[in-house]
């Protein structure tokens, strides 16, 4: 259900009610990547945005997104125990990746939301969901379920 967000003026933006009468903004991959185009033009940068390029400099920012979590060990969900200064480092380290990829992909001509969609729809028949019955609810198999790396 999309509602008008309280102090949202900003084009690009949608507002979404959750469950529990909340608010969130969303931003589609269509504005960051019309943001990206513009910035790059206005730096006249589009010169030096060959997928190449784009795809070194995002592997780069993965290495950046990598050291902050480098000697941390497994962290909690949330990160109920970091300072809120590393977690405003990782967001800007997640925006440089997110925002790398969008550029990649639009200068591939790769709809990312579609191709990620479509990639959902195929993990989900070459992994499908483990069927419940009612005296299973809620129990996990660790069956014969395998990950690999072209998910």
């Amino acid at each position: 259900m999309t509602a008008t967000c309280t102090n949202l003026d900003k084009p690009g933006y949608v507002c979404v009610k959750m469950d529990m009468g909340e608010e969130k903004e969303v931003v589609s991959l269509g504005t960051l990547s019309k943001k990206m185009d513009d910035f790059a033009k206005a730096r006249d940068w589009e010169k030096y945005h060959s997928p190449r390029n784009l795809l070194l400099a995002m592997v780069g920012e993965v290495g950046e997104l990598s050291e902050i979590f480098q000697w941390r060990g497994e962290v909690e969900r949330g990160l109920p125990d970091w300072k809120e200064e590393d977690k405003v480092h990782l967001g800007e380290e997640l925006s440089d990746v997110l925002l790398y990829l969008v550029r990649l992909s639009d200068v591939c001509g790769v709809e990312l939301g579609k191709a990620a969609l479509r990639k959902l729809e195929l993990n989900a028949i070459k992994y499908p969901a483990p069927k419940q019955t009612d005296h299973c609810v809620g129990e996990h198999s660790s069956d014969n379920t395998k990950l690999t790396e072209d998910n």
